[in-house]
C-alpha cells in the first residue's frame, strides 16, 4: 500500500511540473505545492449488496456449503473503524483511517488549484443485524429475513481500506489575513476518481482477505476551514460528502466471486501539512 501512495505522490508532482508552459523559474514563482496528512471519521448510508459466483469450483460439493450462489442482502447498515488508538505508535500511523492530500496552487493568490485526495476509510457491515436476503444457493431459492451471522453466513468489510482515490479542483477564500505568515480561509473542493478496496469477507464459514484492485468509482465534494501558519504550515478541518459505486468487489474464489454495492458517505477530517514554494 505504501508503494501505491508513493506512486500517486510522484505522479502528481510530475504532472503538475510539466503541465505548465512557463520556465521552472516561473513555476516556482507563481505556483506552490502542498502536502498534508491526517485522520478521518466516516458515516455510511444503508447499502444493498449483491453477491454472486457461478463458477461451481470454489469448494468441494461434499462440504455441504454453497458452491454456486447469487443473492442480495438489502439495506444493511455499516460503520467505520477509526483505530485511533494506533496513532501513538509511529510505526502504525497508517493503520487508522488516514487522509493524504497532495495539491498544487496555480497562482500566487493561492485561491485556485488541483488536489489528489486519498482517503483510507474503512467500511464494516454490522454483524448480527436482521435483513432481507433474496436469491439462490446451489439452485435453491430463498427470500426471507435473515440475521447476518459472521460464523455461518456472512461478514463483509473493506478494512484495509475502502480507499477513495480522487482528483479535486479547489477554490479558497481568505477570511482573515493579518500577515504573510498567518491566514485563515475557507476551502471548497469537488471531484471524482476510483475506489481501490481490499475486501475482507467471510461467507459460509470461509474467510478471504482479497487483493487490492480498482472496483469502481466515486464522486464527492468537500468544504471547510483552512489555516496557514508560520508561512509554510497548513491545517485543514473539513466535511465531505461522497457517493461510491463498488461495481466489482472481489469475494471468495480466484476472481470468480464478486460483490456489488453503492453507498453515500459522510466524513469529518483533520489534516496537518506544509506548503512548498510560491510564496511572495
Amino acid at each position: 500500500m505504501k508503494k501505491h501512495l508513493l506512486s500517486i505522490f510522484l505522479s502528481f508532482i510530475f504532472f503538475c511540473s510539466f503541465s505548465q508552459t512557463d520556465s521552472l523559474k516561473s513555476i516556482r514563482k507563481k505556483g506552490s505545492f502542498y502536502f498534508s496528512f491526517g485522520y478521518t471519521r466516516a458515516w455510511f448510508s444503508k447499502s444493498t449488496i449483491r453477491f454472486s459466483d457461478h463458477s461451481g469450483k470454489m469448494r468441494e460439493n461434499n462440504t455441504g456449503k454453497p458452491t454456486d450462489y447469487d443473492f442480495t442482502v438489502y439495506n444493511v447498515t455499516a460503520s467505520d473503524r477509526p483505530d485511533f488508538d494506533k496513532i501513538p505508535d509511529v510505526v502504525n500511523i497508517t493503520v487508522p483511517q488516514f487522509i493524504l492530500h497532495v495539491g498544487y496552487y496555480f497562482n500566487n493568490k493561492q485561491d485556485i488549484g488541483i488536489e489528489v485526495n486519498y482517503d483510507h476509510a474503512k467500511y464494516v457491515v454490522n454483524d448480527y443485524q436482521r435483513t432481507r436476503v433474496k436469491g439462490q444457493f446451489n439452485g435453491n431459492y430463498v427470500d426471507k429475513d435473515t440475521v447476518i451471522d459472521p460464523q455461518n453466513f456472512l461478514h463483509f468489510e473493506h478494512t484495509d481500506g475502502a480507499n477513495f482515490c480522487m482528483v479535486n479542483f479547489l477554490k479558497r477564500w481568505k477570511i482573515y489575513n493579518p500577515s504573510k505568515k498567518f491566514n485563515i480561509g475557507w476551502v471548497a473542493k469537488a471531484g471524482g476518481g476510483i475506489v481501490y478496496p481490499r475486501t475482507d469477507v467471510t461467507m459460509f464459514g470461509e474467510r478471504l482477505n482479497n487483493k487490492w484492485h480498482i472496483a469502481g468509482w466515486i464522486i464527492g465534494a468537500e468544504s471547510g476551514l483552512r489555516v496557514e501558519f508560520l508561512r509554510y504550515g497548513v491545517f485543514e478541518f473539513t466535511a465531505k460528502g461522497a457517493y461510491a459505486d463498488y461495481r466489482k468487489c472481489l469475494v471468495l474464489g480466484k476472481g470468480n466471486g464478486t460483490a456489488r454495492h453503492t453507498f453515500f458517505c459522510g466524513q469529518l477530517s483533520a489534516v496537518l501539512g506544509f506548503v512548498i514554494g510560491g510564496r511572495k
